[in-house]
Order: C-alpha cells, then structure tokens, then sequence
C-alpha cells in the first residue's frame, strides 16, 4: 500500500505501539489485494504464473520448445490465435516475425523456372543463427500445406553516397536559313494532263 492509500491516524492516536498497528494493518491490506487480482493477472499470458501458462499454452495448441526461453514462450502464447489467422497470407506471416522477435523478412513464391510449392524466406544470417529453433517451430506450425521452405541468407550492403557542388557553362547558338525563292510555270499538254515546273528564282 502506498502513502496516499495508508491510514493516517489522528495525533492523539501517533504513540509508536498505534503506528505499528497502522504499519500491519496497511500490509494485510496490500496482501488482500494481491490475493484480489491474482485471478485476473491468471488470464494474461505475460504475467501469468508458469503452471497457468502452460495451461493455456496447451489450450492455444503452443508447445515449449527446448531450451525456448520463458519470455518467448509467453508471447508465442499470447500471440497463438492472431498469428494463426495470420499464417494464411505472405503478409501475415511477415507479421508473425515482426511479433515473435525476429524482425523484417522478404517472402516469395511461385518463381519463374522453380516448382510451384517452393518458398524462400529471405533473412540476414544473424536472424537464422540467433533465431534457428524458433523458425523451425514457426514453419512447421504455421507453415501451409503442400509447401516446401527454402532459408535464403541476404546480406545488407551499406552505401555512402556523396553529395557535391559542380557548375558547368553552356552557350545556345541558333542558325537561321534564308528563304528560297521559287517561280512557276504552267504547261498544257493534251489528254488533259497539266505539268507544273518549277524553277528556282536567280
């Protein structure tokens, strides 16, 4: 019990047999308050005591790996019914990484020149090493039917690019032609047919 919720006693009440009283009593009351919400912090997979989690890890259909350490396993558990709703999507299983730890991962299927069931998950070599058990338990829980994974290793190249000042001069020149000019001349022939010569003026 903190200050603000201690009983204050009055001043006549302050001798020091009275303040131990209080002092007891404020822990007694601290103590029924836990009792009082135990059940409740029971219904959440982060606080919950570990008996009551592999309880409702078994409900969820999560089974501890070994060597899987608490903190993941709680929020495997936590996470169990919206990572299975997301196991169906390239998306969603993007997001199952993002929640469980092991960050952004690239995600293909059905390549030109590669059998149709082939998948690559594309991740940097520290997510496999660190995260190699778990990825194992992801694919073989979450993984789709009829599909076959494929671990492709990327390797994050930094760049540095530099930003400098240059000036260059440029001249326009326009040429312009004369015109030409031309004279015409028409000619009659028979059948009807007219020719137009031209000839070009001096």
């Amino acid at each position: 019990m903190d200050e603000k919720t201690r009983p204050n006693l009055p001043f006549w009440f302050s001798g020091p047999e009275v303040s131990k009283l209080a002092r007891a009593a404020g822990h007694w009351f601290d103590l029924l308050k836990e009792w009082a919400i135990w059940p409740a912090r029971q219904l959440d997979p982060e606080s919950c005591s570990e008996p009551v989690l592999n309880l409702i890890a078994w409900q969820r259909d999560i089974d501890r790996f070994d060597g899987e350490p608490l903190q993941l396993y709680r929020k495997r558990v936590k996470y169990a019914y919206v990572n299975a709703v997301d196991s169906g999507s390239v998306a969603g299983f993007k997001r199952i990484f993002m929640r469980l730890g092991i960050g952004y991962v690239e995600i293909e299927e059905r390549m030109d020149g590669i059998d149709w069931d082939i998948v690559d998950i594309q991740l940097t070599d520290s997510q496999l090493s660190e995260n190699h058990e778990l990825l194992q338990v992801l694919i073989q829980h979450y993984g789709r039917t009829c599909r076959r994974y494929r671990w492709k290793i990327i390797t994050p190249q930094h760049v540095t690019v530099r930003v400098t000042e240059f000036n260059n001069d440029h001249r326009t020149h326009a040429a312009a032609v004369p015109p030409i000019r031309v004279a015409s001349r028409a000619v009659q022939f028979c059948n009807d047919h007219q020719t137009t010569a031209i000839q070009e003026a001096t």
